[in-house]
């Protein structure tokens, strides 16, 4: 996206993000409304072969954990592998941990089985959502490597939110902060990196979902309200049409894709995802929408309160320490990580390293 085209589209967002939620509906004709519904089983399996082994050799891949009783149920994950394998748990997400002797053409393939269904909160009627625990509330406020929560993030997410009252307020004026100043840019490496300083202090706020959506996530941390970035993977269509936010085939390898939630009382873990909003300006056909264009103001008015969960979550661990790896914390564990006697694998070249990954769905 050219620069002339991203400020018009802030300043369209912006106008937008004004409105009430009412003027998005008497507008939109497209159908975005997820709602709870039937419960859906995918089988995702992750085939690794280290494509050219030196010495000893590691792999870790992350393994379905993340469970909500709402809207997803992580089933057990089963594995074959000619190396010697043990799941582990780090950094808030769970992993499968391979190590290879030298000399061994490495290989494992591991499928995990996780039940899904839509979500969405009625923000209009709070409920009586169980309250955080302290160690929760302390564990999704506090500042991580990649997202601070004071200087530029805390700056920035106070003039986001200036005027706002409740937390409901600011986490949606934060949203819409989100969606008015930044952009997807196409030339981000994978997910990006979720260094949300770098991205601020840079001026140019482009990026993909683990840095629009962890920008979120740190400026709600930043204003004392709970949030948290769950990193996962596409593993089906779209069931309203939208091509750029579901998987297009079985082949899901290069389909992650993580989102945010913001704690708030009475309303309990609520869906936001900025990040996809902007994808749909940038990806949905024809390309390159216009941001009062249906679909980009269905995709606007939904994604903040539901999520069509057509997408699993793999954890939402944050510094993650990969055990054996004798390397620094990764940012996130959301793409196979690899390591051979030269050197870590680069995780977002798949058929360089080499892996796959598929999704299939479960007949009830």
């Amino acid at each position: 996206m050219e620069r002339r085209e991203f400020l018009k589209s802030s300043a369209a967002v912006s106008a937008l993000s004004v409105l009430p939620a009412a003027a998005f509906a008497a507008s939109d004709p497209v159908a975005f409304d997820p709602r709870p519904g039937a419960w859906r089983s995918f089988d995702v399996t992750t085939r690794v072969e280290i494509a050219q082994p030196q010495g000893v050799n590691q792999a870790w891949i992350p393994l379905p954990s993340f469970r909500a009783r709402d809207w997803i149920r992580p089933g057990q994950s089963a594995w074959t592998t000619n190396g010697q394998a043990k799941e582990v748990r780090a950094g808030g997400a769970s992993l499968l941990h391979v190590t290879w002797a030298a000399g061994m053409a490495p290989a494992v393939e591991v499928t995990s089985r996780v039940a899904t269904r839509d979500r969405a909160i009625d923000l209009g009627k709070p409920g009586q959502a169980p309250a955080l625990s302290d160690a929760e509330r302390k564990r999704f406020t506090a500042a991580t490597a990649y997202i601070p929560t004071d200087g530029i993030v805390r700056e920035t997410a106070l003039k986001a939110a200036a005027g706002a009252k409740t937390d409901l307020d600011k986490a949606r004026a934060v949203y819409e902060w989100v969606v008015a100043n930044t952009w997807r840019n196409p030339k981000t490496r994978g997910c990006g990196t979720g260094d949300v300083a770098f991205l601020l202090k840079s001026g140019d706020l482009g990026g993909k979902c683990a840095d629009l959506n962890g920008l979120y996530v740190g400026m709600v941390r930043a204003l004392g309200i709970p949030a948290r970035d769950l990193y996962g993977i596409r593993v089906a269509p779209s069931s309203f049409g939208f091509k750029a936010l579901g998987a297009g085939s079985e082949v899901i390898t290069k389909a992650q894709h993580c989102r945010a939630e913001v704690w708030l009382e009475g309303y309990g873990w609520v869906p936001a995802d900025p990040a996809d909003v902007r994808k749909v300006v940038l990806e949905e056909p024809p390309g390159n929408l216009a941001i009062d264009d249906p679909k980009v103001a269905a995709a606007h008015k939904t994604l903040f309160g539901a999520w069509e969960t057509n997408w699993i979550a793999y954890n939402d661990g944050h510094d993650v320490a990969l055990p054996g790896a004798h390397e620094k914390p990764i940012a996130f564990l959301m793409y196979p990580q690899g390591m051979t006697g030269a050197g870590a694998l680069d995780c977002l070249e798949a058929d360089a390293f080499k892996y796959t990954i598929t999704s299939k769905p479960v007949a009830a």
